[in-house]
């Protein structure tokens, strides 16, 4: 018989029963460490150029294989963001937790560590909504401030941004129009957010 879970509607992977399974022969110092890990991630994913340091050094520290590592990483980091979009209480998170091949003493760590962050990552989840949004193109301009009103504008060079997005019920055009400062910050961001993305895919 199938079992139901609270997080998805959908059996999970083969796979991530395997992970959390694999997570058992974690020492809890180990499976604390990741856990904690997966929070921060989730509170503040500005942050995940520093998880692929942490993720390699505790490959390193602990011995453990670092491709399997990432694969447990991606199946924990799935699962918590699905059952923050789902507002999984402690017991339903545990429950699923269990049926997911997860020792009870982890499982129970786990959902204590979830009540206790659940307000700063829904905070984070709430001000993530824009990226679930999928950027299907974008298009951009130079100009210079010929003529302002303010005389230390003029001459200024500035940047028109059109964003596509995939809002899932169409699409939508975003215009912003970023200084070169704001332009290069916001490349840079772009350009971290790659690079987490390549490592967890």
């Amino acid at each position: 018989m199938a079992t139901n879970f609270h997080f998805s509607r959908e059996t999970p992977p083969e796979s991530m029963f395997t992970d959390f399974q694999t997570l058992n022969k974690f020492q809890n110092k180990q499976f604390k460490q990741l856990l904690e890990y997966v929070m921060e991630f989730l509170a503040d994913p500005g942050k995940s150029s520093r998880l692929m340091e942490q993720l390699d050094g505790f490959a390193e520290e602990n011995g453990v294989n670092a491709t399997g590592l990432k694969n447990i990483f991606k199946s924990l980091l799935s699962f918590s963001n699905s059952a923050l979009k789902k507002s999984l209480s402690a017991s339903q998170l545990k429950e699923d937790l269990t049926n997911l091949g997860l020792a009870d003493d982890k499982s129970e760590y786990f959902s204590q560590q979830w009540t206790s962050n659940l307000a700063s990552l829904s905070r984070s989840a709430l001000g993530q909504t824009l990226m679930v949004n999928q950027l299907m193109d974008m298009e951009w301009k130079f100009g210079v401030t010929a003529a302002s009103s303010e005389v230390d504008k003029v001459g200024n060079t500035f940047l028109q941004v059109k964003l596509v997005i995939n809002t899932g019920n169409g699409v939508k055009n975003t215009y912003m129009e970023l200084t070169l400062p704001q332009f290069y910050s916001f490349l840079h961001e772009m350009e971290k957010a790659k690079a987490s993305l390549e490592y967890l895919s």
